[in-house]
């Protein structure tokens, strides 16, 4: 699959499946805006992208639970490329714990600020620029706690509350931008791996899951696939 000159920012992109995705479309020759928390992380990640080829990445800091954050993230974008193809809502902030009660107000804020409010407006502010593309698709890294009834995850409440409201984003934004072709892909995976066996007796994989992603974002644009929901046949970790 060549992604040759694709635009593509990416959020939570210097660790786990966020690395993987912005890796995946630079490998197949994507222009990659990655972004994270830490500006050191996210210049180091770039700097292995743009050493690899053949594709090539700039890193940005981004807070999604900060909104000043987001808005001056999406200002530098803007400032490097006139168009996004392929946003990735990927990064989120993540807590266990079945009690409500046993996380702070500050860490269920931070959780709720970067699933809900972060997202919505980095969406927001990237919108410009993927109504610019002639292939516009924004994904989301949902998750299994965004499904209506899930209840195998051993994620805090709070992190449930901030996956239903992405999801409740990407629904509606689904059904309104698809007049101006811009496909929303949402993606509820379980709780998944980062590595093992890609076996059908195995747990889901990271690579699996970013797979599903290039798969669908590879499709002709009469192609909307709007979501991917998962069998989680092993048993719940949490």
């Amino acid at each position: 699959m060549n992604f040759d000159g694709l635009r593509v920012a990416v959020t939570g992109a210097v660790r786990d499946t966020g690395r993987l995705l912005a890796e995946a479309f630079a490998d197949r020759g994507a222009y990659v805006c990655l972004s994270a928390r830490n500006l050191a992380a996210a210049e180091q990640a770039a700097s292995v992208i743009n050493q690899r080829g053949p594709g090539r990445a700039d890193a940005f800091r981004c807070d999604l639970a900060e909104p000043d954050s987001v808005r001056a993230f999406a200002a530098a974008v803007a400032d490097r490329t006139e168009r996004i193809d392929v946003l990735i809502n990927n990064g989120a902030a993540y807590i266990e714990g079945d009690d409500l009660t046993h996380a702070p107000d500050d860490k269920i804020e931070n959780v709720m600020a970067a699933g809900g409010t972060g997202t919505l407006l980095l969406t927001k502010h990237l919108l410009p620029l993927l109504r610019a593309s002639a292939r516009p698709d924004i994904v989301n890294m949902i998750s299994a706690c965004g499904e209506t009834g899930h209840r195998r995850s051993g994620a805090h409440p709070a992190f449930y509350a901030a996956k239903h409201a992405h999801a409740g984003l990407a629904e509606i934004l689904s059904h309104r931008l698809r007049p101006e072709g811009i496909r929303v892909i949402s993606l509820f995976p379980p709780d998944f791996v980062q590595d093992g066996p890609r076996q059908a007796s195995g747990d889901l994989t990271a690579r699996s899951v970013v797979d599903c992603v290039l798969f669908a974002v590879g499709q002709p644009r009469d192609c909307f696939i709007r979501e991917f929901h998962f069998e989680q046949v092993q048993p719940s970790r949490g």
